[in-house]
């Protein structure tokens, strides 16, 4: 399952965060490469990206990070063959189910994020409900699905025409982010060995630390957040300042 609990002894947590880092993010690519290196269909990608995303979750929550934000599907991702979306949006639907099953057991926010409009009314019922359902756990997740940084900042601007602005400030701007419940992102990893952004978060990066790895999504680990971890710390951020 997606949050399950895990039944077998899990690592020892190598490293502890402090408030110099709450929110971390991922864009998880790799997941169709990763598959067909083994000759296997995209889908089978898919499933495996999904039983990292559990794991990675997990330990991000045990190190003592308070938010978590994944790039799960973006706002150009439909353009993919039509086999691979649908084994996509299959895996978001048994996740939320998952949700509802596990809520008890975990500590995690579940939160949509993006235009969720794009989904059948009963699957956002269902967002909706495990966000409400869950609100009071202490570790936020942010799943970022028809999701795309420009979109988001329309979608905001547009949110701000209707209240009547005429003039707008950073601060009305960020009222109506996706993100609103959480500071934005310290650190962003990419996955898959590319070297771009990809639409995500494109507000809420301003002051963001970038870490690139070439690991494809499936094979990351704990082990390799740990190392994303100590290269933040290695950093230091001046905000614009000296």
């Amino acid at each position: 399952m997606f949050w399950s609990k895990p039944k077998k002894k899990q690592e020892t947590a190598a490293v502890r965060v402090d408030e110099r880092l709450q929110h971390i993010a991922f864009i998880m690519d790799g997941n169709g490469r990763w598959a067909k290196k083994r000759g296997m269909p995209r889908e089978y990608g898919h499933t495996h990206g999904a039983a990292t995303f559990k794991k990675i979750g997990r330990y991000c929550e045990k190190i003592g990070l308070k938010y978590m934000t994944v790039y799960a599907f973006s706002t150009e991702n439909w353009k993919r063959p039509q086999k691979e979306v649908d084994a996509i949006m299959k895996l978001f639907d048994d996740y939320i189910e998952e949700c509802f099953q596990e809520m008890e057991e975990d500590n995690v926010h579940f939160r949509f994020i993006g235009n969720l409009t794009a989904f059948p009314e009963t699957t956002q019922s269902k967002m909706e409900r495990i966000d409400r359902e869950t609100a009071h756990k202490p570790f936020l997740l942010n799943i970022a699905v028809n999701y795309g940084g420009r979109e988001e900042i329309a979608h905001a601007c547009n949110a701000l025409i209707r209240e009547g602005k005429r003039e707008v400030s950073e601060t009305d701007i960020g009222r109506h982010l996706y993100t609103l419940e959480c500071p934005d992102p310290d650190l962003i990893v990419r996955t898959g060995g590319d070297y771009r952004v990809s639409n995500f978060l494109l507000w809420q990066s301003a002051y963001a630390e970038y870490y690139f790895t070439p690991t494809l999504w499936p094979d990351y680990s704990p082990r390799d957040v740990d190392e994303a971890v100590a290269a933040f710390y290695g950093r230091k951020r001046r905000f614009g300042g000296l």
